[in-house]
């Protein structure tokens, strides 16, 4: 299944886990806004679209930060073609002002099975408003201890907690009774009537 990265404000440097992600697995793309530093909704929101409509099939997102947001605006259409997401470390766009473009947040329930990570001590969104989004959003929430904003700065290089968190997401291979042909029903014969 294609999985779609999705930054936040100033993209994802080279040590962060969704860079590490994007090398690593297959079938992985990342989003590239215009600009990353002065960022506008509806730039970011048509580039998002753009990528998810391209592909034929459901998408997974790998949303990080500002990325998460971006996410909860999507338009229904791109919204049909998402199959799951995980939303890292969600961003409040009304703490800094290059990022209230983005406000207000919508809490609106996604349509497709999401889980957020959020840290008890994120210097860019408290974890009671994180906890929020994730009951307005419909997300299964995953609560880390003082792991910042869940980024480099923060220690996370790789992250294998958040890749089991992904595969968890992941559609489940159909089991064997799935796939194999119904058995044709055995009736039994009727007795004539005497």
């Amino acid at each position: 299944m294609r999985t779609l990265i999705i930054p936040g404000w100033r993209n994802s440097g080279p040590g962060h886990w969704q860079s590490l992600w994007e090398s690593q697995l297959p079938d992985v793309t990342r989003v590239q806004q215009d600009d990353w530093v002065a960022p506008r909704r509806a730039a970011w929101l048509e580039t998002t679209v753009r990528a998810i409509l391209a592909r034929p099939d459901p998408v997974l997102l790998v949303a990080h930060s500002l990325g998460c947001i971006v996410v909860s605006h999507l338009p229904a259409e791109a919204q049909a073609r998402v199959h799951g997401a995980l939303l890292v470390a969600p961003a409040d766009p009304e703490r800094r002002a290059v990022l209230v473009d983005f406000a207000p947040v919508p809490h609106a329930r996604l349509p497709f099975r999401s889980t957020l990570v959020a840290s008890t001590n994120d210097p860019y969104c408290p974890v009671r408003l994180a906890g929020a989004y994730a009951r307005a959003w419909g997300s299964q929430l995953v609560r880390l201890p003082d792991a910042g904003h869940i980024n480099v700065e923060s220690g996370h290089g790789a992250w294998p907690q958040g890749l089991e968190l992904l595969r968890a997401l992941e559609p489940a291979a159909p089991c064997v009774a799935e796939r194999a042909a119904p058995r044709p029903r055995r009736t039994a014969p009727l007795l004539a009537a005497r």
